[in-house]
Formats: C-alpha cells, structure tokens, sequence
C-alpha cells in the first residue's frame, strides 16, 4: 500500500501522544523526531549516542515544538532487563505509550553470505531483529494502556525481494517484515495496529554507504518524508494494520 510524502503536518495532532523513536538522533530518525514534536507529540528519543541525542534535542527545543524525553540506550547490548526499565520508566512518567517507531538500524557490510563475518552478523542481527523484538515485548503492555496505540516497523525493499550481497541487513529486514505481520495478527483485537514501511530513497549516510557511486542530489531528503511518519500516527491513519506501506512522492 502507498502513501504519499505531501501530508500537511497540523500544529497539535498529536499533542497528549507519547511516541518513542528508536535512532532518533540521526538520519531520518531525527527528521521524524522533528516532525512529531512539531505536531505536539512528546517523544522519548532513544540512541545509543547521548551527544547526538542532546543536539537533536535543542534543535526541537530551538524551534519551539514539544519538548522531547532523552532515552540513551545502546541496542547491541541492551539486555531484556534494560527494557524491563524503559517499560517501568515510561509507566512512571507516563502510564501508557500510543506509538513505537522501529528506525534504528545499521547496513553492515555488502558482500555474498558465503564470506560474511559472523560476528559482524550477530552485531546486526541484534540491532536489527532481536533489539526490536525485546524492545516490542517489553512495550506491548504499556502500548496497551493506549485507546490508539502503533507500532512502525522500517523496512526496506531488499526485505521485501531479495538481492545479492545485502548479507544480514537484507535477511534481517526480510525478518522484519515477518515480525510486523506476525504482530499485527497476534494483536488485532486489540488497540494496537502493526505495520511496516520501506520509506524508498533518501539522502542519508546509510543510503550513501550502500550506493557510494550514485548522486545523491537525486534522492529525497528525509525531511521530504518523516511528515508521512506523523500520519501514520495520527487518528487519519488509525484503520491501518498489517500492511506493507511505501512512501511515494506526488
């Protein structure tokens, strides 16, 4: 299913919304920051990098949006207890999460399978599959104290067709998208939709790793679409689940 890169953010859409966004102070990660608190949101930004975290913070505050929650936390080696506090530490503070924005990841290395790494494996493995299924587990009850509550998976398209040399990032997408259709069944009676986004090209570091020769002034800017982001969280989207979004430009 496509959705379209144009949306009009509207001051206060979100205002009373706790969303966490995992990479939050990089990349599209800070975009989507950006745009959230803009449309009211307060957003516990989790990152492993506590000094992008605070610069991404300022910006917000500069700009005078709603102030967001610094969560430093390093997904490779956070353990189940690590989430077990952000759960108690989000009831504390808030008594219940209306969204989860999966965008933390890394690309790995570009090579065939036969001559990957294996303990370049597992690192990515573990930010890229099992951070967000702990980080999922550990947050489905306070998701639940939602009337409205979402989870957003980011994908990409080699996790939805298969391509040589993507090694671990490309199968650990591909597990991605298994867990978000796995999710939205699992929780379909309840107030919680699950879906997964292949947010297309962007002009970001991950996208300049992948593809080094290419131009990047060809490709959209992640500001062009992290307003999508704040649709896919707002009351418009609310019927959404279990679907496979792209972002698409108008």
């Amino acid at each position: 299913m496509k959705i379209a890169t144009n949306y009009l953010i509207t001051k206060g859409e979100l205002k009373d919304k706790v969303i966490l966004v995992t990479g939050a102070n990089r990349g599209f990660g800070r975009t989507i920051t950006l745009d959230l608190a803009k449309a009211g949101a307060s957003v516990i930004m989790l990152g492993r990098d506590l000094g992008s975290l605070k610069t991404t913070y300022d910006e917000v505050l500069d700009l005078g949006y709603q102030e967001p929650i610094l969560y430093p936390l390093d997904l490779e080696g956070a353990t189940p207890e690590h989430y077990q506090q952000l759960q108690k530490d989000i009831l504390d503070n808030f008594g219940q999460l209306d969204g989860l924005i999966h965008n933390a990841s890394i690309i790995g290395i570009m090579m065939p399978i036969e001559q990957y790494d294996i303990k370049l494996w597992y690192s990515t493995m573990q930010i890229n599959v099992n951070a967000p299924f702990m980080l999922t587990q550990a947050l489905i009850p306070v998701l639940n104290k939602s009337s409205d509550a979402r989870v957003l998976f980011l994908s990409s398209s080699v996790g939805r067709a298969a391509k040589a040399y993507w090694g671990a990032y490309g199968v650990s997408k591909f597990a991605i998208e298994g867990m978000s259709k796995t999710l939205s069944e699992e929780l379909e009676k309840t107030n919680i939709q699950v879906n997964s986004l292949d947010p297309g090209r962007m002009r970001t570091k991950m996208r300049q790793i992948a593809y080094p020769a290419e131009n990047a002034d060809n490709n959209l800017s992640p500001e062009t679409k992290s307003p999508a982001i704040v649709y896919l969280m707002s009351e418009k989207a609310k019927k959404l689940n279990g679907e496979r979004l792209i972002l698409f430009s108008i």
